[in-house]
């Protein structure tokens, strides 16, 4: 099995990527004194690609990351990018959706859809890349409720779900109907038949 590095400093989020990757990479977490990447790329795929870029010309191993992007319809599509920074920089998750639900405060129901998207990345240190990718459709909460995930999940209600956000899920729940779970699923079974097709 190759192993890859998590360019992911998030114990959650890698947490949750070694579990969508399980039996596909073997997965080393983030060496500890590397500095933070700069997120300053034009798109989700560019944002994924810097961080991971960053970790495998590091290390000289292949490396995983993954961006993902809130884009709410009543908000122009905002955060997107700045997702992860919407209340500024170094704000926390709950400084984010505090924000995000001051911006839709008054919003009716009809007019809380969102989307989010969400980029999985392989890059070698070569820099060649394999890309996943990964879309779910839903609407935004009054308040948050439930106590798991992180992000933006406590007040994220997915399309395909049953009503419930995704922090009122389990993990496994969440992998099925969010886009990061389908993002690596696509990431995971490209690299399976890559190595199918390699033996």
């Amino acid at each position: 099995m190759m192993r890859a590095v998590l360019a992911t400093a998030n114990p959650r989020k890698a947490a949750e990527i070694v579990v969508l990757l399980d039996g596909v990479l073997e997965l080393l977490p983030r060496p500890p004194r590397l500095p933070d990447t700069v997120e300053d790329g034009t798109t989700v795929e560019e944002n994924a690609y810097l961080k991971a870029w960053a970790v495998a010309v590091a290390t000289g191993l292949p490396a995983v990351a993954d961006d993902t992007v809130m884009e709410v319809d009543a908000l122009g599509r905002a955060p997107g990018l700045f997702s992860g920074r919407y209340a500024g920089e170094g704000a926390g998750d709950a400084a984010n959706v505090a924000k995000l639900l001051a911006e839709m405060t008054g919003v009716a129901a009809p007019r809380r859809g969102a989307r989010v998207r969400t980029v999985a990345l392989l890059c070698y240190p070569d820099g060649r890349r394999v890309v996943g990718e990964g879309v779910a459709r839903g609407w935004i909460t009054e308040s948050p409720l439930g106590d798991h995930g992180f992000g933006y999940d406590t007040v994220f209600v997915p399309t395909e779900g049953d009503g419930r956000t995704l922090g009122q899920m389990t993990a496994d729940e969440k992998a099925r109907l969010y886009c990061r779970g389908r993002a690596f699923h696509g990431l995971a079974t490209f690299l399976k038949s890559a190595a199918c097709r390699s033996r």
